[in-house]
């Protein structure tokens, strides 16, 4: 981040800390628990701005909600966020943007530079293992659930990821044709 990007980098910083609020609200109703586009906002800040970039504006929706702001799935937020079943993903969703942003300029490089959609897919699903891994791990932790338990009720939320991984690959590449300065290295 240079001088003369700062401005743009906290503008989108900002924006992706704001979309990933409003994608909490987002509520697909399918299954006993709902599924909301929040994890798609995580993985799409990742991907669109970068490892750095995409880490800050989710750790700062992440602090936000902390704080107390409502900006949570369900209009929840607060410490007591931390004591739910949610505290793993919560606290895992930074680094889920940090490590999907970081394998997309890997992945596409790997790929030859031809297969960007490829690159940005894995690189999504790699972010998604990692917040799953550690949902798991938080639900073991704050809701004392055995092991088996707490992956088998993880499981319900892959279909849905997965399908929001297939959006955030539509998205990801419309962004980079629409915008192609917003992601060095990516075109």
């Amino acid at each position: 981040m240079t001088d003369t990007d700062a401005p743009r980098d906290l503008a989108l910083i900002a924006v992706f800390a704001a979309l990933a609020a409003v994608m909490s609200f987002v509520v697909i109703p399918v299954g006993p628990v709902p599924i909301t586009l929040q994890t798609l906002a995580v993985i799409l800040a990742g991907i669109i701005l970068g490892p750095v970039r995409g880490f800050l504006s989710v750790a700062l929706w992440v602090v936000v909600g902390l704080i107390g702001a409502p900006v949570f799935a369900g209009g929840t937020g607060g410490l007591s966020t931390l004591a739910g079943p949610t505290a793993g993903y919560l606290l895992s969703f930074p680094f889920a943007a940090l490590v999907a942003g970081g394998l997309v300029s890997v992945l596409h490089r790997a790929f030859a530079r031809r297969a960007l959609a490829a690159a940005v897919f894995l690189a999504g699903l790699v972010g998604l293992a990692l917040s799953h891994a550690l949902g798991i791990i938080g639900l073991m932790w704050s809701q004392q659930t055995p092991f088996k338990d707490a992956f088998l009720g993880d499981l319900m939320f892959w279909p849905g990821d997965l399908a929001k991984n297939v959006l955030a690959v539509v998205i990801a590449l419309a962004v980079f044709k629409a915008f192609p300065r917003i992601r060095h290295g990516l075109s």
